[in-house]
């Protein structure tokens, strides 16, 4: 029996499904993990079971969006192994042959670990800065006034730490499009929260990770190739929006003292004044 299962959220993806599960199956030493797909209500539901099954995953077919992180839950819910670790994937992303090895061997040696993140190629071969620092108020707000204008800031450079991505390290958080999680620690931390529906459950799940006394670690010899986000490109207004609700909703409850209520209403304004700003030419 495999030590490693795998479970990725579809949604309107079947087409980069394909992908994801074949190299899933060419993967050194875990072709044999359990794989289970979870579909969030999509309108290609049968397409997604027909690659899945194709693939020998199992398959859960969800009556409504309940967002990655109930995506997630559901596809827990569904393994019927009992594995050491899962392999949390978006499916838009090809696994390098060798990259779940190299993430359960970066297990094995840090005890202390219950996340491990990849190294994230985008479909040119660039890196993505997957392993970061938790935003601080001053570095998000920073980040997110300066970040499209003017890249090299300080305050994004501090918080993207895209400048070491070479070396093995523990991070504030990693990005949740390719996670290797010790699977008790994942459940006893209640797993993603699905309060977030899109974007900042993996900043959250970092977060929360570090506060338990345990650690987030980046592993740049797995390496997984992120293709592009395929369902979202297709409603990318809605996308945006939802990334600024969700960063409202780390930085309201990291900040959460009844005495900092003018600043989460600063917050709330400013977020939403830049949804409204970075959305007004896209459909």
């Amino acid at each position: 029996m495999s030590r490693v299962a795998v479970v990725t959220v579809a949604y309107d993806s079947a087409d980069a499904l394909d992908g994801f599960l074949a190299s899933i199956r060419a993967s050194d030493g875990f072709g044999d993990a359990e794989v289970v797909v979870v579909d969030n209500a999509s309108s290609e539901q049968a397409a997604a079971r027909a690659v899945a099954e194709r693939h020998g995953a199992g398959f859960v077919a969800l009556t409504e969006n309940r967002g990655y992180g109930g995506g997630i839950a559901a596809g827990l819910d569904r393994v019927s192994s009992a594995p050491e670790y899962v392999l949390v994937s978006n499916p838009d992303v090809a696994v390098g042959a060798g990259a779940i090895r190299a993430l359960v061997e970066a297990a094995d040696r840090t005890p202390v670990g219950a996340v491990f993140g990849p190294r994230i190629l985008d479909a040119d071969g660039q890196v993505y800065p997957s392993a970061r620092n938790v935003p601080s108020l001053r570095t998000g707000i920073g980040h997110a006034a300066f970040g499209r204008m003017w890249p090299s800031n300080p305050w994004s450079l501090r918080y993207k730490a895209e400048r070491d991505t070479d070396r093995e390290r523990d991070a504030g958080w990693l990005s949740g499009a390719c996670l290797l999680v010790r699977r008790d620690r994942f459940v006893a931390l209640g797993g993603f929260d699905e309060d977030y529906f899109m974007y900042f459950e993996d900043v959250d799940l970092g977060a929360r990770v570090t506060a338990a006394g345990w650690a987030n670690r980046y592993v740049p010899s797995a390496v997984v190739t992120h293709t592009g986000a395929h369902s979202t490109a297709r409603n990318v207004k809605r996308m945006e929006r939802e990334h600024h609700r969700s960063a409202y909703r780390f930085l309201s409850r990291r900040y959460r003292a009844w005495w900092l209520a003018p600043l989460r209403l600063v917050l709330r304004v400013g977020l939403a004044a830049r949804a409204r700003w970075v959305t007004r030419s896209q459909r």
